[in-house]
């Protein structure tokens, strides 16, 4: 029972002690070597809002194209577009038949920094403190998940959580504010360097619908 009770003490504190640095730092690389190597991404995802006691669920697919090419295709519970090409950025409520345009310099927004995934990843760099979450578990077992406070986006965003496979994949992104809100982006089913038409990242407006240009768009649609 002795021997038991100690094997069982030592797991404990194995599990709750922080990750080295250097296995962070390695880590942080590995992932960055995977998604530079990278020409495009899809994936399916969820994202759930929560804050001041409210919860909202959206979901949709995402594409992701070298250099900073971005298209948020929301399907539920309503139908949006969110996309840029690098230079421009388009969000449209067909429902609404509203659209708002504006340059990428004056974009404020929470799924801005994704378009950076592809090529100039360095999470190091990235999320200042970068170090492995000891106080929450992973969705799946057999993740790592990592917390940093961000760059981007100073005073809006306090940390940012990342949920990273073992085959160097994130899955999952969590972005807190200071007011105590989170967005959670969860991703499935990613496919790598698909073939992706320059189309799919530029808009063209149905006729009649009303537009919106140069407002700073954000924090988020």
């Amino acid at each position: 029972m002795t021997r038991r009770f100690c094997a069982c003490f030592l797991l404990l504190v194995a599990i709750a002690l922080p990750m080295p640095a250097q296995d962070i730092h390695q880590l942080a690389r590995a992932v960055d070597d995977h998604y530079n190597h990278l020409r495009s991404l899809q994936a399916d995802f969820t994202e759930i809002y929560r804050g001041d006691g409210a919860e909202r669920v959206e979901s949709g697919t995402l594409s992701l194209k070298k250099p900073r090419k971005m298209r948020w295709e929301y399907r539920s519970p309503k139908e949006k577009l969110f996309i840029s090409d690098g230079e421009v950025v388009w969000f449209y409520l067909p429902a609404e038949r509203q659209l708002r345009k504006t340059s990428v310099r004056k974009l404020n927004d929470v799924r801005s920094p994704l378009a950076f995934l592809l090529g100039k990843t360095k999470l190091e760099n990235e999320l200042q403190g970068l170090s492995k979450v000891v106080d929450q578990s992973p969705l799946e077992a057999g993740n790592t998940l990592l917390r940093g406070i961000p760059q981007a986006m100073p005073g809006q965003l306090s940390e940012v959580q990342l949920e990273i496979t073992p085959s160097k994949q994130i899955v999952r992104i969590v972005l807190m504010e200071p007011d105590g809100g989170t967005t959670e982006f969860r991703f499935a089913n990613w496919k790598e360097n698909q073939r992706l038409s320059g189309n799919l990242f530029s808009f063209n407006p149905p006729p009649g619908v009303e537009s919106v240009e140069g407002a700073e768009l954000g924090p988020q649609f």
